[in-house]
């Protein structure tokens, strides 16, 4: 598809330049040394050398235990903890210094060394958002919390050096910087408009055009946004408004827990691999009485909480590198047409996944492993 535009990300206030041409110009820069390679495939269930498997030994000396579901534990080389070392002398303006006060936490998404989210049966599925959301109300409630970030990051190419299913939370006393934003934007659009939601504008525009949705029922919406970034970068989102997570009713969850996991199984089916991303959930700030109000965020009653996912290859084998336009500029350049990349998506298979002979029911994965 010959698309050569930009167009507005309304969450970001910033311009996208699609120039879907530059997909097919030569490249001879680095590439991945193989698809499969990307993101780890691992075939065993219970690997002993691995410090995220039930019963073996962490870096910081605590064993894990037998788990069966999720577990989470506080990380044990934290970003943030509440017993970070205090800041040292104030430098002087305009720098600014404060201790990295916080919680970090580690969640294992299974037992199972050689599952992801895509192997994943829909009660597992549903077991790490109960996961999400509990820890989100609990970490929001701690006294000088701002924001609960919960994310994973799912491959070598984006930094994983563990493939065992796992995710990561921050709560922290600073909103981070896109939420932050995120939350501005929502909050101004619902005052410039007497009320309207931002995101439900946006729903309704994928809705209406149909062509980048992946997955849709009573209560949530899957869909590759018009104003991607990332080649195969998608929403998430529950179609009614909520601020985090944990407002979420069981049937919203479970329908949460369905799109996840079609989304997931349509990524690895792209390729036939391991398919490798950034998952995050876009929160608002808060969201207890308990948290501080971050001295730049603005109202969270506006935010609409949706997942987000960050795909960094564009082709099999190479990345979306970030460079002049996207770390010297401050815009994001996309060399492939959303349109495009969400038909390859919605071609793909929702419910079998290649590596299964049938669709994933409740208790089972692909490959027959129970």
């Amino acid at each position: 598809m010959t698309l050569w535009e930009r167009r507005w990300h309304p969450l970001r206030e910033e311009w996208v330049i699609v120039a879907a041409h530059r997909q097919a110009r030569p490249w001879s820069g680095e590439t991945i040394g193989s698809a499969a390679s990307s993101s780890s495939p691992t075939t065993r269930a219970y690997d002993p050398g691995c410090y995220l498997c039930p019963g073996n030994p962490r870096v910081g000396g605590h064993v894990n235990p037998a788990y069966a579901g999720t577990l989470v534990f506080d990380n044990d080389h934290p970003c943030v903890a509440p017993d970070a070392p205090p800041a040292p002398a104030q430098p002087p303006a305009p720098y600014r210094v404060e201790p990295a006060l916080g919680f970090a936490r580690v969640v294992c998404f299974s037992p199972r060394h050689d599952a992801t989210f895509a192997t994943l049966s829909l009660p597992e599925v549903e077991g790490v958002l109960d996961v999400w959301r509990r820890e989100t109300q609990d970490l929001g409630q701690r006294p000088g919390v701002a924001h609960v970030l919960c994310f994973e990051n799912k491959g070598e190419v984006v930094g994983v050096s563990n493939p065992h299913p796992h995710g990561q939370i921050y709560a922290t006393g600073f909103v981070f910087k896109t939420m932050q934003t995120e939350a501005a934007v929502f909050a101004r659009h619902a005052a410039r408009t007497g009320g309207r939601s931002l995101f439900d504008e946006i729903l309704a525009a994928e809705r209406a055009d149909g062509r980048r949705i992946l997955f849709e029922d009573e209560h949530v919406l899957a869909f590759v946004p018009y104003f991607a970034r990332y080649a195969y970068e998608v929403y998430v989102a529950p179609k009614r408004r909520v601020t985090h997570v944990f407002h979420l009713t069981d049937a919203e969850v479970g329908s949460l827990a369905a799109a996840l996991q079609s989304v997931t199984i349509r990524f690895d089916n792209l390729w036939r691999m391991p398919f490798p991303y950034v998952q995050v959930l876009h929160q608002g700030p808060g969201p207890g009485a308990g948290g501080k109000a971050s001295r730049e965020a603005a109202p969270a009653e506006a935010f609409h909480f949706f997942i987000a996912f960050h795909p960094p290859l564009r082709q099999p084998r190479v990345l979306k590198y970030l460079a002049g336009p996207e770390i010297g500029g401050g815009n994001f350049l996309s060399d492939t047409s959303p349109e495009e990349k969400a038909a390859e998506l919605r071609a793909q298979s929702p419910t079998v996944h290649h590596a299964s002979p049938g669709p994933i029911s409740p208790g089972s994965r692909p490959g027959g492993a129970p």
